[in-house]
């Protein structure tokens, strides 16, 4: 009776954590802490309306509706979840969450999209662009050292798979999530099931290093009123967001060892998995929150040199571009292929650049290729 108690508690506390932290995040989303201020809800706004009457209006109906549907779902999924027992209500309660979050952002959008043209919040402004050249000629460095643990991991996971294959046995097990929870596959021993999550590794640090080269030369969105400065403050958040994605590599490639090390040793503990997986995300969690306070959207925490003469512009009106409120860039006359996000911290694609679109029709052709190769075989 007790271990049934203890169980229910269990689901019952895993979906309310899960519906929780969702619930903070989606909440918190429309401030400066997780989107530009400089686009509340993604749209462009000149500096001096980043804290108007329609803008402030727009947060506080959203925050009201997050915070009524995140206490009614989270209650309800905790409780179903526990008497299920199953993560089940909590995955649909995040989905539920986030659709409603989807519409509250779409309609704010709308709203000061609306506030703005109705006031002309441009119409008497000085609007430009400016661009650091030198990010193109002297760019910001690859952090080649910061690669380093990443490798290390990766040869440890090299050296001990070489180390115990031979004594593996003739078949394998390796989990499966499913309905009824964690189900145990056996596959033959062969190199590429023996050293799949090796070759994970190296995939994952190949990606991980391919994204920070690009993201270093990726269109940098400048103050247009102290241009020195937040090109300056670029470059440091450059230096800061790449060494961070380094450093989250090497954490997932040593989330990988522990697995393979528990696959090789046929180890099916639920605590020491738990951990294994538990601990090296617990530390990526950790660098993404020290990302978001301490660099912010754009590097916009980190301070800027002072003592620049403010050039009176702002940064132009450019919403015609920015489609699904806020959220999809499309521009066939910008040559960038990376630019900052308007909504979340990073970069997205621009969908109107030719090669994007090759890009995304190569790996969908190689993608639907596999899955039909996969139901020949």
């Amino acid at each position: 009776m007790n271990g049934q108690v203890n169980t229910l508690l269990v689901y019952a506390a895993l979906n309310f954590g899960i519906l929780t932290v969702l619930s903070a995040v989606l909440y918190a989303a429309p401030s400066p802490l997780l989107n530009p201020a400089a686009v509340p809800f993604g749209v462009r706004v000149p500096p001096d309306k980043v804290r108007a009457v329609a803008v402030e209006e727009q947060r506080h109906h959203y925050r009201g509706a997050i915070l009524v549907a995140a206490a009614v779902v989270t209650v309800l999924a905790s409780a179903l979840g526990a008497a299920l027992g199953t993560l089940t209500a909590g995955a649909a309660g995040s989905l539920l969450l986030c659709a409603l979050a989807a519409a509250l952002w779409v309609r704010a959008h709308r709203g000061i999209a609306r506030a703005k043209a109705d006031g002309g919040w441009y119409e008497h402004t000085r609007q430009g662009a400016v661009m650091d050249t030198s990010l193109r000629t002297d760019p910001v460095r690859f952090p080649w050292y910061w690669t380093v643990p990443a490798l290390v991991v990766i040869a440890v996971s090299v050296a001990a798979g070489v180390i115990v294959y031979p004594g593996l046995p003739d078949h394998i097990s390796m989990p499966r999530r499913s309905a009824g929870g964690t189900v145990y596959e056996s596959y033959p021993t062969t190199v590429w099931t023996a050293f799949g999550l090796v070759l994970c590794q190296v995939l994952l640090t190949l990606v991980v290093a391919a994204v920070v080269a690009g993201l270093l030369r990726a269109r940098a969105d400048l103050d247009v009123a102290r241009p020195a400065a937040g090109a300056a403050r670029h470059r440091r958040y450059l230096v800061f967001t790449a060494r961070s994605m380094m450093g989250i590599a090497a954490l997932l490639n040593l989330m990988l060892l522990g697995l393979s090390a528990l696959m090789w040793s046929d180890t099916r503990s639920t605590p020491v998995t738990w951990a294994v997986t538990g601990v090296p995300l617990v530390a990526v969690l950790a660098v993404v929150a020290c990302l978001t306070l301490r660099v912010g959207p754009a590097g916009s925490r980190l301070r800027a040199p002072a003592g620049e003469e403010d050039t009176g512009l702002v940064p132009r009106d450019d919403d015609r571009f920015w489609r699904g409120a806020g959220t999809v860039y499309v521009n066939a006359e910008d040559p960038a292929v990376l630019v900052p996000k308007r909504v979340g911290i990073g970069w997205t694609v621009n969908l109107g650049n030719p090669r994007v679109l090759v890009a995304t029709a190569s790996l969908l052709a190689v993608a639907v290729g596999a899955a039909v190769v996969r139901a020949v075989l």
